[in-house]
């Protein structure tokens, strides 16, 4: 009897992933992930060099991205159809050995793989290795702490509706706010409106080659990065220096 094995990669410098997920994925003798079909897919880009020579792959491609609305009926039969399949796959095979499935950032902190653990429940042996976050990862690379004395940190959804976004905007003292990309506008609108924009930062690729660190109010409206998030740092009580 073999176990399910999520791996957690970090932000996307292998060098920020934990040594118990670098051990892990090295010895793997099973190691699927998630991509895009087509593409070679960002969790595997982050353990290139890593795996075994014999290593077996099972690559997940995602039947649809941004093809159809995220909240649309038919996206989200879609994917629960694509999610169903790959447990009952992962359970298949963790019956004879064990299985590594590799998530970028933290698995349980917004992770796809969320989506698989609640359907393996009862059904394989499912264990997870914790990763750091990748917003952690972006807020270190602008080499500002992202929050001070008493400050609240809210973390949003560049899908939420218009008037959420402008809500959490206005109320919290530091913002991450992930799922840009072709929402990158609305969010820049929803700070805008709340008085931010000119205190955040597009922080693109964090960790990774190709880092890109930039105030979110020189960036040309046309540019939406897929793989970035937009930050706030908040502004609160400093610690005393002492002279």
């Amino acid at each position: 009897m073999g176990r399910i094995l999520c791996a957690g990669l970090g932000p996307g410098d292998p060098e920020l992933m934990s040594v118990r997920a670098d051990r892990a994925i090295r010895t793997a003798g099973h190691v699927a992930y998630f991509r895009k079909r087509g593409r070679p897919g960002q969790a595997r880009r982050i353990v290139e060099g890593m795996l075994a020579p014999a290593v077996q792959e099972y690559a997940m491609e995602y039947p649809v991205t941004t093809e159809l609305p995220f909240d649309s009926p038919a996206y989200k039969a879609c994917l629960s159809a694509f999610y169903d399949d790959w447990a009952a796959r992962l359970a298949a095979l963790a019956q004879q050995q064990d299985v590594v499935v590799l998530c970028e950032g933290d698995p349980f902190f917004f992770g796809s793989f969320m989506h698989l653990h609640t359907r393996l429940q009862g059904r394989a042996q499912v264990e997870v290795i914790p990763g750091m976050p990748g917003m952690v990862g972006c807020w270190s690379a602008t080499n500002v702490p992202i929050t001070w004395g008493d400050d609240v940190l809210v973390v949003l959804m560049g899908t939420l509706p218009d008037a959420e976004l402008e809500r959490h905007m206005r109320s919290a003292d530091a913002l991450v706010i992930m799922k840009t990309g072709r929402n990158l506008p609305r969010v820049r609108r929803a700070l805008q409106a709340a008085g931010r924009l000119d205190a955040a930062w597009l922080v693109e690729r964090g960790t990774m080659p190709g880092e890109r660190i930039v105030p979110l109010a020189q960036v040309d409206g046309a540019d939406c990065p897929y793989f970035a998030i937009v930050l706030v740092h908040g502004q609160g009580r400093r610690p005393e220096v002492l002279e």
